[in-house]
């Protein structure tokens, strides 16, 4: 028997208010300690969902705090850096909410950091567990599209008024769409396929009044192979979110994975017979030929589960699993976010190196 992994989370905006403190409240083999949040009301909405859960005012208090084994970090994205180094040295294990840093030079320390303070040290890339892309990776392993020509994955939301205080909406570094849903779709790219060979880029501000990018459509070359990735704000009905395209056929698949609203309303994989199960009307649908035969169809979603993100970094710390979302992996998820800016900004096609 391993003694609970002793957790903090150091802020409580969305990010750890939904896709993390459910989890680690519920989860066998953790106990959530400590949580920390400037925000009055925040706190007191908090000490009431989790009674047994110390709510602090700032991070210090997790960091400094010996009984602590691991911190997640939820703050803002300039913030990962430092507090995720200070957790490192004070040799906590850390898990960062994506994206996992601003610069591909800050993420390089935190590997050599980890490495040599011998920590887990993961990033929150949990749409590697959400039911569409788990389809998606079953449906290319199956071959049935042949030779794949052409992968699309869109990540598009109708917000045409900026929201007030929203630092992600700031002329700050590491605001902006790209960095937020464009980690995702380029951490599920990079488990995919690796490396791209050649990448261009056209990222913009499309809101009046805007200050951080809120479009993108980026380009990823591969031998044979054309990745198509592409976010943007003023996309009231919106289209297909999975479009694969290979010489034996299609995938195309629809809709949201439905965890996220499921954790909005309270829902966890504890008290929820049905989690991570899409419905049929979400499943995607397939149109393809073997042999001469046409093969068209429904392929069922197979199922969304976050919460194994949390129960692979609960095996690695343990040492009985290898981590699955490791910082190198993030790291270079950041390499490519900074090659996608410098090709909008210089208007031109970059080498991925």
């Amino acid at each position: 028997m391993h003694p609970p992994i002793r957790t903090g989370i150091i802020g409580f905006g969305m990010a750890g208010k939904v896709f993390h403190a459910p989890f680690i409240h519920t989860l066998p083999g953790f106990q959530l300690r400590k949580i920390s949040t400037s925000k009055v009301a925040t706190a007191r909405e908090t000490r009431a969902i989790y009674p047994d859960t110390a709510v602090v005012e700032d991070a210090r208090s997790i960091l400094e705090d010996p009984d602590i084994d691991l911190v997640i970090i939820c703050t803002p994205n300039t913030e990962h850096f430092p507090l995720a180094q200070d957790a490192l040295l004070r040799g906590k294990h850390v898990i960062v909410e994506k994206p996992f840093t601003v610069t591909s030079v800050e993420a390089d320390t935190l590997v050599a950091l980890a490495r040599q303070q011998k920590r887990i040290l993961s990033i929150h890339h949990n749409r590697r567990w959400a039911a569409d892309y788990k389809t998606v990776q079953k449906v290319i392993a199956s071959q049935l599209l042949g030779s794949l020509a052409t992968y699309e994955a869109r990540y598009d939301r109708f917000r045409p008024a900026l929201r007030p205080q929203a630092w992600r909406e700031e002329m700050t570094p590491g605001a902006g769409i790209l960095y937020d849903l464009g980690a995702h779709l380029i951490d599920q790219v990079l488990q995919l396929f690796g490396q791209p060979g050649e990448i261009t880029a056209d990222v913009q501000i499309q809101r009046p009044g805007g200050r951080a990018d809120d479009y993108f459509d980026l380009v990823l070359q591969y031998p044979g192979l054309r990745v198509s990735l592409h976010a943007g704000m003023l996309v009231k009905k919106p289209g297909p979110f999975f479009c694969l395209h290979g010489d034996c056929g299609s995938f195309i698949k629809s809709g949201m994975d439905v965890q996220e609203e499921a954790l909005k309303a309270g829902g966890t994989p504890a008290n929820t017979r049905d989690w991570g199960l899409e419905p049929e009307h979400l499943w995607g649908q397939l149109f393809a030929e073997y042999k001469g035969l046409q093969i068209n169809g429904i392929i069922p979603s197979e199922r969304g589960s976050f919460q194994d993100f949390f129960i692979n970094v609960q095996q690695a710390i343990w040492g009985e699993s290898a981590l699955l979302v490791t910082p190198e992996q993030a790291r270079d998820t950041i390499r490519i976010i900074e090659l996608a800016l410098q090709s909008s900004r210089e208007k031109r096609t970059l080498t991925c190196r």
